[in-house]
């Protein structure tokens, strides 16, 4: 993915929780996602990307995790 096309989506953007084991412990993140994704893969069961290359099926409610510290720092340093 280019800048152009983050640029252009961020503003859609919302978090979804990623579920993934690290090392061996379990990392629960909410992650910067484009928001088109998010609903496709609600539709059709396919992964998404989040802004710091997590590829995860979403599946939790985000509202429940810190926001992952790589998508933030993406985020606020293309919005800057």
């Amino acid at each position: 993915m280019t800048t152009d096309v983050f640029n252009r989506v961020l503003p859609e953007s919302e978090t979804r929780p990623d579920i993934s084991h690290d090392g061996g412990d379990r990392e629960r993140f909410a992650h910067y996602v484009q928001k088109d994704k998010i609903t496709e893969s609600a539709v059709t069961g396919a992964p998404v990307i989040a802004l710091c290359g997590k590829v995860w099926v979403p599946n939790r409610d985000p509202k429940k995790f810190p926001v992952c510290p790589d998508c933030k720092k993406i985020y606020e340093e293309m919005m800057g």
